[in-house]
């Protein structure tokens, strides 16, 4: 008992022991390093993965990007009529409000006829006297070409016949002014152009039609397009003819349509003269160089229900490469970024 409680016996025992265990340490070495051999032949893969992964996502950003042949810089255009009389009057009736729905020939707003009533009355009043008139000039010429030249004399025949293609001229001239009085008066019912809707009307009955000033406006709702700004290092994968996916802002359905044309030509600030004709060249200091935006002009195909066409809204335009659509990964990735839901079936079965 008194061996197992001093401590310096238990000390001896100890050293005893670290004796006897180096060669037993000798045997663990070529263990200890093969794991050290194969844990730094895992950092130095994990390390590459890391590296190809960084590498991977880089790609793939620059891709997405830089050169990828979408932006969010989008418009939705329209054509807008703007509606001006052919003739002058007062406003006596005003057939439509503001962003009211019209179709092309609908009347808009009528000027006052009674002047071009009376214009039209007085010119049917003109082709009877010219008819009549006419009528008494061919009788005088037919007696004068059925007498012999003892009880007339030649050049008579010729002023009487000269006097009934005159007046026949004149009948002529009545009926032109005839039918342009006729014009006038059914102009003075203002029409449609256009299928659309009236927008920001200000017109009110009284008001001062002035022949050839527009003082109504109708959107064209058969002429909305949607306006692409790309970068101009994103232009070679864009090409007419290539289907194209927007998406506005606020809404989650997607337009289709192909890419029309594309503007040839931009503004250029440096292309202004100055004062004394010289080149206006301004000076500039930044290193990196923005790129230039190049317009691209695409044609709606497919609008969802339920997505209204606004001039002026925002779109998201993304272009198929070389005519097809873009590939699934750069899709989803859009997706993942913009963070826009995925295509229902449905969806997917239409656009097929």
């Amino acid at each position: 008992m008194a061996d197992e409680d001093d401590p310096k016996a238990s000390t001896a025992d100890r050293a005893d022991a670290t004796r006897a265990d180096p060669p037993a340490l000798a045997d663990d070495r070529p263990a200890r390093a093969r794991r050290g051999r194969i844990g730094k032949v895992f950092r130095l893969a994990a390390t590459g993965v890391i590296l190809l992964l960084a590498f991977l996502a880089a790609a793939v950003v620059w891709s997405y990007y830089v050169t990828a042949p979408w932006t969010r810089d989008g418009r939705v255009r329209v054509q807008v009529a703007s509606i001006a009389p052919q003739v002058s009057g007062q406003i006596v009736e005003l057939r439509v409000g503001d962003n009211q729905t019209v179709k092309r020939g609908d009347v808009l707003y009528v000027i006052d006829p009674f002047d071009f009533e009376v214009n039209v009355a007085s010119a049917e009043a003109e082709v009877k006297n010219r008819e009549a008139d006419l009528s008494v000039k061919n009788a005088q010429s037919a007696r004068r070409q059925a007498l012999t030249t003892v009880s007339t004399s030649v050049e008579e025949k010729q002023q009487y016949a000269g006097t009934a293609k005159i007046a026949e001229a004149a009948l002529e001239t009545a009926k032109a002014q005839l039918s342009q009085a006729k014009t006038n008066l059914a102009r003075t019912q203002v029409k449609s152009t256009v299928n659309g809707r009236v927008t920001n009307l200000l017109l009110r009955t009284g008001d001062y039609a002035s022949t050839g000033t527009s003082n109504i406006s109708v959107i064209d709702t058969d002429s909305f397009w949607v306006d692409g700004y790309f970068e101009e290092t994103k232009m070679e994968n864009i090409h007419v003819g290539d289907p194209a996916e927007m998406a506005l802002m606020g809404y989650s359905g997607h337009l289709r349509g192909t890419v029309e044309s594309i503007t040839q030509g931009i503004s250029t600030a440096n292309a202004a003269p100055s004062t004394q004709g010289l080149p206006n060249v301004d000076p500039v200091y930044t290193w990196v160089r923005l790129a230039q935006r190049v317009p691209v002009r695409i044609r709606l195909g497919h609008v969802p229900p339920g997505v209204p066409l606004v001039a002026g809204m925002t779109a998201t335009v993304v272009v198929g490469e070389g005519g097809t659509p873009p590939p699934a990964w750069f899709m989803n990735l859009r997706r993942r970024i913009t963070g826009e839901p995925a295509p229902t079936r449905e969806a997917e079965a239409e656009k097929r």
